[in-house]
C-alpha cells in the first residue's frame, strides 16, 4: 500500500501503529444507523508493538479493531492479539518475526505462533485470527481475548491461509497452505473443515515452483491453486538476499483440482506473468472454470532477487477475468480486464461464494489532476455484472483520506444477492482520526447512509468480516 506520491520507503498516511488499547461508546452518529443491522464488524491489521522501520509491514503484530452495532448505538473496542511475539515485545525479548528478513545463520529460526494479523473469520462456533504461515489463533467477542494458537484437536499442522473459502452450500471451509512443512519451499497442503469443526481432508502435494500463494479459488466443484513469480528460496535467505522475489520468467501456472479427487489429481495451467494478491470470486459454467482477481503487472512491496526494485512505480492492480476452457488441450487460460478503475481488496456477497454471481465491491484508486501517480485506497467501487460498461457506483473520499476493504452485511438471511450493506473504515486526514462508514451496497454513489466517528485513527490494516449477534 505504498502510497506512489510519496518517495521510496516512505510511509503514507495512517500507516504508523498506535500503541494503545481501549473501549469507546457510545460513538456519535452522523445519518440513521440501519434497523436490523446488530452484530459487530471485526478489522485485523499490523500494529507492530516495537515499531522497526527495517521490517516488512506485513511482518507487524496483530491489533483487532471491532465495531458492536445494536439498539442504535456503537460501541468499539481494540486489542493486540496475545501471541509469542507480543509477549517478547512486551517484555523487551528478541523474538522478532523472520518474515522477508535474510538468515546469515544456518541455526532453526525461533519457533512461535505468527501474528494473526491478516484476517478474521468464523467457522464451527470459533472466531480465528489468520495469517497465512502460521496456524488459526482463537478470539473471543466481546472482549477480543486471545485463545490461543488451534490445530483442530491435533489435526493440523503447519501453514494456514489467511483466506480460506466457505462453501455456502456445505458449510465446509477449505483452506491451503505454502512452503509447508518446509520453508520457502514449493511444498503446499490443502485440506477441508466440515461444518462441525471436523478436519476431513488434509493433503500435501508439490508446485512447478516456489512461490508467494496469498489466496486461491474454489468453486462447487473444483479448486484453483494459483502459482505466481513472486519466488520464495531458502538459498536466497541463507545467503543474505531477499527471501521473496518477483522472477517473471517463470510464468503463472495454476493447478486445477477436482473437489472429489485429490491432489494426486491436479493439473497445471498455464498463462502469462503476473501477480495477484486477492481473488474476488471464482465459479463453473459452459465448460469453463472463472476467477475474477485484482491483478497486477508486477506486484508491490517486493523486490527482484538481487534486493533492487521490482518496479521504479507503485504498481496498480485492475480487476481481471480469467478463464480455464477445459476443453482447451494446450491447458493456457485467459486474462481479460472487465473493469476501468484499479485497486485492491475485493469483497463478495459471500452467500455466493464459489457459484455464478452478479455483485462485486472493491477499494478503488483516484486519478490525480496533475497527471500524477493516483491517490490509493480513495474510494469504494460497485460493480455489478450483469451491466457492464454502464455507468459507475462509486464513492470517492476527498483527499487525502484512506478506505478500507468494505464488507458487505446482507439485509436479512433471505435477501437478494447484493441486497444489503457495506462497512469500511476510512481515515480522515484534516483530524487524523478514522470513522466507520455503513453504505447502501447497491448504492454506493449516495454516500454513507451513516457515519460513526472515534476519537483517534484506525491504522491501515488488511481485512475484516462481520459477525452477527449469535457470536457475541
Amino acid at each position: 500500500m505504498n502510497d506512489a506520491t510519496l518517495p521510496r520507503n516512505a510511509p503514507p498516511p495512517n500507516m504508523a501503529p498506535i500503541d494503545f488499547e481501549t473501549e469507546l461508546g457510545p460513538l456519535p452518529l452522523q445519518g440513521v444507523l440501519p434497523e436490523g443491522l446488530r452484530g459487530t464488524l471485526v478489522r485485523n491489521g499490523p500494529n507492530p508493538v516495537v515499531p522497526d522501520p527495517k521490517a516488512h509491514w506485513f511482518a507487524g503484530d496483530g491489533m483487532l479493531h471491532s465495531f458492536t452495532l445494536a439498539d442504535g448505538q456503537v460501541h468499539y473496542r481494540n486489542r493486540w492479539l496475545r501471541t509469542d511475539l507480543w509477549r517478547a515485545a512486551t517484555e523487551g525479548r528478541d523474538l522478532t518475526s523472520s518474515f522477508q528478513k535474510a538468515r546469515v545463520s544456518d541455526g532453526p529460526p525461533p519457533t512461535h505462533d505468527g501474528t494473526g494479523n491478516t484476517n478474521v473469520i468464523a467457522h464451527a462456533g470459533r472466531l480465528l485470527a489468520l495469517e497465512e504461515a502460521h496456524l488459526p489463533i482463537g478470539f473471543e467477542l466481546p472482549t477480543l481475548a486471545t485463545l490461543g494458537a488451534t490445530d483442530f484437536d491435533g489435526a493440523l499442522s503447519g501453514a494456514f491461509t489467511a483466506h480460506p473459502k466457505t462453501d455456502p452450500r456445505t458449510g465446509e471451509l477449505l483452506f491451503f497452505g505454502y512452503g509447508t512443512p518446509a520453508k520457502l519451499s514449493n511444498s503446499m497442503s490443502f485440506g477441508v473443515i466440515s461444518r462441525e469443526g471436523r478436519v476431513t481432508r488434509f493433503e500435501h502435494f508439490e508446485a512447478p515452483y516456489a512461490s508467494m500463494v496469498h489466496d486461491f479459488m474454489a468453486t462447487d466443484r473444483h479448486v484453483m491453486f494459483p502459482v505466481m513469480p513472486l519466488t520464495a528460496s531458502m538459498e536466497r535467505a541463507q545467503s543474505g538476499r531477499p527471501p521473496y522475489a518477483w522472477e517473471p520468467d517463470y510464468g503463472t501456472r495454476v493447478g486445477l483440482m477436482p473437489r472429489d479427487g485429490g491432489t494426486a489429481d491436479i493439473v497445471w495451467w498455464r498463462g502469462p506473468s503476473c501477480y495477484a494478491f486477492h481473488v474476488m470470486n471464482a465459479w463453473e459454467a459452459d465448460g469453463s472454470l472463472f476467477a475474477d482477481v485484482m491483478q497486477f503487472a508486477t506486484p508491490p512491496l517486493f523486490p527482484k532477487p538481487d534486493g533492487s526494485p521490482a518496479s521504479e512505480i507503485t504498481p496498480q492492480s485492475w480487476l481481471v477475468r480469467w478463464q480455464f476452457d477445459l476443453s482447451n488441450p494446450s491447458r493456457e487460460f485467459t486474462q481479460t480486464r472487465i473493469a476501468d478503475v484499479p485497486g485492491e481488496f475485493p469483497r463478495i456477497d459471500d452467500r455466493f461464494a464459489g457459484l455464478p454471481y452478479r455483485h462485486g465491491w472493491y477499494t478503488c484508486h483516484a486519478e490525480t489532476t496533475s497527471g500524477g501517480p493516483p491517490r490509493l485506497y480513495a474510494g469504494l467501487a460497485h460493480i455489478d455484472h450483469a451491466k457492464p460498461g454502464t455507468e459507475r457506483d462509486m464513492y470517492m473520499f476527498p483527499a487525502p483520506e484512506v478506505v478500507s476493504e468494505g464488507v458487505f452485511v446482507p439485509r436479512s438471511p433471505d435477501a437478494e444477492e447484493g441486497d444489503g450493506w457495506l462497512l469500511a473504515t476510512v481515515w480522515r486526514g484534516a483530524t487524523n482520526t478514522s470513522d466507520l462508514v455503513i453504505f447502501d451496497a447497491r448504492a454506493l454513489a449516495k454516500g454513507p447512509v451513516c457515519t460513526v466517528s472515534l476519537p483517534h485513527r484506525v491504522p491501515v490494516g488488511f481485512h475484516g468480516n462481520w459477525f452477527g449477534e449469535e457470536h457475541a
